[in-house]
């Protein structure tokens, strides 16, 4: 209600349909919602059920869709979306700041104004879970004319990698409800005969971000770059779009706003999560650093590591934000950190809190505080001698890290979460 209120729209369940949309509107009833989840992938489904708008047959998510989507357990329980015109679209984009006014609120002061695509959704869930170095390697990737400045057609070649990419993971099924489902997700019915020339099996088993680091090269020596004016004039334009190239489309983006950009928005992400636990104060409890740390894991039983916190760590200190984000910095860095480990010889090995301190330092650069280090050590010291299992501390960071999409699943819920999220967001 109050998305619709702010934009003047109609909410629509999936399985009504408006009167005031006429006979010519497709109906999607609660069978065919079922019926293309089935049909789609883990990332598709989590889209399509926190995007609350459509547009001419496309899904987005609004700026709120988005966070709600890489900080909340669950997606809503139910099917609903906005059905805009594109007047109304273009009328919300014109509320967009240009990327020089970007800032570490940006999410959480568009709100509801603005759309998010799907292969956007792709690109920003790659970044926020990346290290700051592979900010350069994203931004020469689009940056093909080696002139340190991206277009808006150099931009939207990630378009058409990130859907080749879906659609060879594709799972089998109706063609019909295929080809919805990508009309849902991309907004218009892609071409099949444009292919990346890479091997269909080796591209299936790459992350987004792999698949974006080594096939942007040779897309643009593809049919790719010939279809380049196509590709443009097929997209819909969105809030990053203009934030990155203004309303025209004609700016150009320079590195410093898009690592500015991109770390604005690893930091919004985490203010959002800090704040939720915070309360105002300026800590949070290890025991709530504990509860975001097991938050899209496959733990089974996190009471055994909060029980941990609470015995070993009695006097409640606190973590401040700035050691919360050195230690996610440390996370989006744990590929590094596990090379570091093994250059040590301590793979499968347990280690002490020196060791640890030493290899993160060696493989970021990022000196965390004792006390956060101390309190990893507590959550994750199962046997209390003050070691930590290298190979499942690994393992349970690396869910944490991808944010449960290396096998999505239901965790322990924690009923203020939800409320505290909403009552950040909507007082920014």
């Amino acid at each position: 209600d109050v998305i619709g209120r702010n934009l003047g729209c109609r909410m629509v369940d999936r399985g009504t349909l408006h009167p005031d949309h006429g006979a010519e509107t497709v109906t999607i009833g609660r069978t065919d919602v079922e019926d293309l989840d089935l049909c789609a992938t883990s990332r598709e489904r989590r889209f399509r059920l926190f995007a609350s708008i459509e547009c001419e047959g496309q899904l987005f998510m609004t700026p709120y869709d988005f966070i709600l989507a890489v900080t909340t357990d669950e997606p809503k329980g139910k099917y609903t979306f906005e059905i805009i015109l594109i007047i109304e679209l273009n009328q919300m984009l014109a509320e967009t700041p240009p990327v020089w006014k970007g800032s570490s609120k940006l999410f959480r002061n568009l709100k509801e104004r603005g759309v998010i695509s799907y292969t956007e959704y792709l690109f920003l869930l790659c970044i926020l879970t990346k290290p700051h170095a592979g900010f350069r390697i994203a931004f020469n990737m689009f940056d093909t004319d080696g002139n340190e400045m991206v277009d808006k057609k150099e931009f939207l070649v990630l378009q058409e990698i990130f859907r080749k990419k879906n659609e060879k993971r594709e799972t089998k099924g109706d063609e019909e409800k295929r080809a919805m489902l990508r009309l849902q997700l991309y907004g218009y019915h892609s071409p099949t005969n444009s292919v990346l020339k890479t091997d269909a099996e080796e591209l299936v088993s790459r992350s987004y971000w792999d698949t974006l680091r080594r096939n942007t090269s040779q897309a643009l020596f593809s049919d790719l770059a010939e279809r380049a004016d196509d590709i443009t004039s097929l997209v819909t334009d969105t809030t990053l779009l203009v934030h990155f190239f203004g309303k025209k489309g004609k700016a150009e983006l320079n590195f410093e706003d898009f690592y500015r950009f991109m770390d604005n928005l690893q930091t919004e992400v985490l203010e959002i999560e800090f704040l939720s636990y915070s309360n105002g104060m300026n800590t949070i409890s290890e025991e709530d650093f504990a509860h975001i740390l097991l938050r899209y894991t496959n733990v089974e039983n996190t009471s055994v590591f909060l029980e941990n916190v609470r015995y070993s760590i009695p006097e409640e200190k606190g973590i401040t934000f700035d050691e919360f984000r050195s230690f996610f910095q440390f996370l989006n860095n744990l590929e590094d950190f596990a090379i570091a480990l093994n250059m040590y010889n301590f793979a499968s090995r347990s280690i002490g809190q020196d060791e640890f301190k030493r290899a993160v330092y060696v493989a970021t650069g990022l000196k965390l505080s004792p006390h956060l280090v101390n309190t990893v050590f507590k959550i994750f010291d199962v046997d209390k001698d003050d070691q930590l299992s290298y190979k499942e501390f690994i393992g349970i960071m690396k869910d944490r890290l991808h944010r449960g999409f290396r096998g999505y699943k239901t965790v322990q819920k924690y009923p203020t979460f939800k409320s505290c999220l909403k009552k950040e967001l909507h007082s920014r």
